[in-house]
């Protein structure tokens, strides 16, 4: 499934307490849920202003739906077209 990364413009962000994130994952989850369609929340990063979460979905509108139906902002959508990390230095290049 295709995985995007949503950047959301949150001021204040990095002060929000763990109960303020147990309450945002909630209603993340229920947003999900009712969308009826396959849809997975990654992860989320948390900076002092922003939050930058990966999720899998059909298509950027979809996660536009999730944004809407769970109140939060979605200011960029991003398609991942590849991922890498360290152990990719250890790949055998082919030619």
């Amino acid at each position: 499934m295709p995985r995007f990364i949503i950047e959301r413009e949150i001021p204040g962000a990095g002060d929000l307490t763990q109960e303020q994130l147990v309450k945002i994952a909630r209603t993340s989850n229920e947003a999900a849920a009712s969308l009826g369609v396959p849809y997975t929340w990654i992860t989320s990063y948390v900076t002092a202003d922003r939050m930058y979460c990966v999720h899998e979905a059909e298509d950027a509108e979809t996660i536009l739906e999730h944004a809407r139906r769970g109140g939060f902002p979605a200011n960029r959508i991003s398609a991942v077209v590849n991922e890498f990390g360290p152990h990719t230095a250890e790949l055998a290049l082919t030619r």
